[in-house]
């Protein structure tokens, strides 16, 4: 049976081969621990599409675009292409201050900070190298905040979240990683994936799409 209609996954593109779909902020991108935590974008993909496969995932917190194979050859073609880089993501998040350049870029190894799990910590002796690219699209001097185009090079978890709270600019909205008046200047994470482009695991045509964030 096909979930009701609020359920139902918000769909970008379709083929036999691959979905791309727009996952809510709040909603968990693959099952979680615990029958409160099996609502997910994956079961509701594949409420649809039964042979959706989960490539890659987002923040429960994140909204934006992701992309899944349908059937184990796509979805082994699509994680590929990830590992080898050949997948081009762009976010866009609203941070706290006035970012001083233009662009930049911050390069800091992450590890999991098992005492305060799901938390990351940069770690430069056992950390896994992580690279995050940044450009100011604009500054509201006003409320004091920038909002930010993010490529993240790489795919730590948390990656651009704590990246951007380690050069003093924590996303707004940030439970894990923002201070308490930060947290509360938002009413979600202001963190979105909006463009996603990849190789079509089938004819390996150039394929990329965008959806704007609702903030």
């Amino acid at each position: 049976m096909p979930p009701p209609a609020a359920a139902r996954p918000d769909c970008v593109h379709a083929d036999d081969a691959c979905l791309v779909l727009d996952k809510p902020a709040g909603l968990l991108a693959v099952p979680g621990r615990g029958p409160d935590k099996q609502d997910c974008l994956v079961a509701r993909a594949q409420a649809l599409w039964p042979d959706a496969l989960t490539v890659h995932r987002l923040d429960m917190a994140t909204s934006g675009l992701i992309v899944y194979g349908r059937g184990p050859a796509a979805q082994r073609t699509l994680s590929i292409a990830f590992a080898e880089r050949r997948v081009d993501k762009r976010y866009v998040a609203v941070v706290a201050g006035l970012m001083a350049e233009d662009s930049g870029e911050v390069d800091a190894p992450l590890v999991c900070d098992w005492p305060n799990r799901p938390r990351q910590m940069v770690c430069h002796e056992r950390g896994r190298p992580a690279l995050t690219r940044w450009r100011v699209l604009a500054r509201d001097a006003a409320r004091g905040r920038t909002r930010v185009e993010l490529e993240p090079v790489t795919g730590r978890t948390h990656q651009l979240r704590l990246h951007l709270a380690t050069i003093g600019h924590p996303i707004l909205g940030d439970d894990l990683y923002a201070p308490p008046e930060l947290l509360a200047a938002a009413p979600r994470l202001l963190l979105h994936a909006e463009r996603l482009a990849f190789p079509h695991p089938v004819t390996g045509e150039r394929l990329a799409f965008e959806r704007a964030p609702a903030f």
